[in-house]
């Protein structure tokens, strides 16, 4: 299960950048994930929470935002969803695609920091 060592990466960075800003604990971090970054959402959830104990992500939550794979005809100027099994044939003009333009996506977007106790 590679998502674990995904989480562990995701809770050392956003822990990062949390430590950068001033923050002591992360309440959210947001992850973008393409369709074929070969991450299960679940599976990284599940990761997520054993990767976090004992951090400043310790109560974290994590936001998956899947990303749909998008291919690009040049041919014919057609962007197009690939699918899963994907598949880079052009539905407009039937030639292959040599342009994947989004979907292989996997990083953190947003990291919410704990706010201070007044």
């Amino acid at each position: 299960m590679h998502e674990l060592s995904i989480a562990t990466a995701i809770v050392e960075q956003a822990g990062e950048l949390a430590r950068a800003d001033g923050a002591d604990a992360v309440s959210a971090v947001t992850v973008r994930v393409g369709e074929l970054a070969g991450v299960v959402p679940d599976a990284l959830h599940f990761a997520f929470e054993v990767a976090r104990d004992g951090t400043a992500l310790a109560t974290a939550e994590l936001v998956v935002e899947q990303v749909t794979a998008h291919a690009y005809c040049a041919p014919c100027a057609e962007e197009f969803a690939v699918g899963m099994p994907p598949f880079f044939w052009c539905p407009r003009c039937d030639r292959p695609s040599q342009e994947l333009r989004s979907g292989r996506e996997l990083e953190i977007t947003r990291v919410e920091p704990v706010p201070a106790p007044r």
